[in-house]
C-alpha cells in the first residue's frame, strides 16, 4: 500500500492503513464497474437504482430507492430525472399519497438490467474470483463491522 501511494514513511497506525487500502480499493472497482456500465450508457448509481427496481418488482417510492442504494445519493431526483428520459423507468404519483412517485422499470429498462447481469458476473469473478472462498467471507465480515461502527 506505502509504494502504491507513494508514502515514504510508516503509516501512523494500522487502523490508518486499513483505512486507506478500503478506500483505494473501492475507487479501483467501483472505476472498473463505471468502465463497464459506460458501455451501456448507465452510471453505477443508475444501474444500482435500477438493480433495486428489479428486485422490488412493482413499483416503490422513490426514497425508498435512496434508502436502499449502496453508495448514498442526495441527488436520486437527478437519478430517476435521466432514467425517466431514457425511457428505462416509468413514474407514478402514489394514489394512498400524492407526495409519493413510484418508481419502476420498464420492458426496456428490465431487458438492460437482465442484459447485464452476465457481464457483471464476469466482472466480479475477474476481480474477485482469485479470491479464496474463506477470505472473500473473512473479508465480508470484517466489511460488515466496519460499516456497524460507521453507521453508528
Amino acid at each position: 500500500m506505502r509504494e502504491e501511494l507513494k508514502k515514504t514513511g510508516p503509516f501512523e497506525s494500522l487502523e490508518q492503513e486499513a483505512m486507506l487500502g478500503i478506500l483505494r480499493t473501492s475507487d479501483l472497482l467501483e472505476n472498473r464497474l463505471a468502465r463497464l456500465l459506460r458501455k451501456y450508457g448507465l452510471t453505477p448509481s443508475q444501474y444500482n437504482a435500477m438493480r433495486i427496481m428489479r428486485g422490488e418488482g412493482v413499483p416503490m417510492p422513490c426514497l425508498e430507492v435512496a434508502d436502499r442504494m449502496i453508495q448514498v445519493s442526495p441527488a436520486i431526483t437527478r437519478v430517476v430525472d435521466q432514467l425517466l428520459n431514457r425511457e428505462l423507468i416509468h413514474k407514478q404519483q402514489s394514489s394512498e399519497d400524492r407526495r409519493v412517485y413510484l418508481v419502476g422499470l420498464t420492458e426496456e429498462g428490465l431487458a438492460l438490467v437482465c442484459k447485464l447481469d452476465e457481464p457483471i458476473q464476469d466482472l466480479h469473478r475477474e476481480l474477485l474470483g482469485h479470491v479464496s472462498v474463506e477470505d472473500l467471507q473473512s473479508l465480508n465480515r470484517i466489511l460488515q463491522i466496519a460499516r456497524d461502527q460507521a453507521s453508528e
